[in-house]
């Protein structure tokens, strides 16, 4: 007999079997390097570290930020505290919160929305189609109720759409710098 014999790896009969699978955890749950060993991990916190392996590189790209600008907390009494951004500086050089400014910025939002929209109705009409319709809204003598085409009907209601908030913009920044010249004193 030789060594092998000794290892498990033939039996008796001197025939070859498979090698013996040993366990090597004695539990049968999934553990997490920073948690103690008598914690299992549980599925949320697996697919959690799953998730970030495979996506962490790419949340960690830096991307412009929705709300921008700085953000203050808002305590339980209702109170804003903008923490190192309070100071005197910050509120120099930022000034007070502006309506119109804000009010700009969701309109500005909400418009390349709807160009986005009118583009994508625009690829349905021909363009010969798509300038009178323009011409016929701008003069008013087209109105959505006598178009029968739907594809037509789509395009003159987010034109209008877009017409729309492009003239609210420029009345709110009108208005915004006009308040600003009063507030400066140029403007009786």
């Amino acid at each position: 007999m030789n060594n092998d014999e000794d290892n498990g790896r033939f039996d008796r009969d001197e025939r070859q079997r498979p090698l013996v699978v040993q366990v090597q955890r004695a539990r049968g749950y999934g553990t997490v390097a920073e948690l103690e060993d008598e914690k299992p991990a549980s599925v949320r916190e697996l697919e959690r570290q799953i998730f970030m392996a495979e996506w962490g590189p790419i949340l960690a790209l830096p991307v412009k930020s929705v709300r921008g600008g700085f953000q203050a907390a808002i305590d339980e009494f209702g109170h804003l505290d903008w923490g190192a951004f309070g100071t005197e500086d910050f509120a120099r050089l930022h000034g007070p919160f502006d309506k119109a400014r804000y009010k700009i910025g969701k309109l500005k939002v909400e418009l390349r929305n709807a160009v986005i929209m009118l583009e994508m109705v625009a690829a349905k009409v021909s363009g010969a189609v798509i300038d009178s319709l323009m011409a016929g809204l701008r003069k008013g003598t087209i109105e959505l109720e006598d178009l029968a085409d739907w594809n037509q009907y789509f395009f003159a209601q987010r034109y209008l759409r877009v017409k729309r908030l492009r003239a609210e913009i420029r009345e709110l920044r009108e208005h915004r710098f006009r308040r600003r010249a009063q507030a400066a004193g140029l403007a009786g």
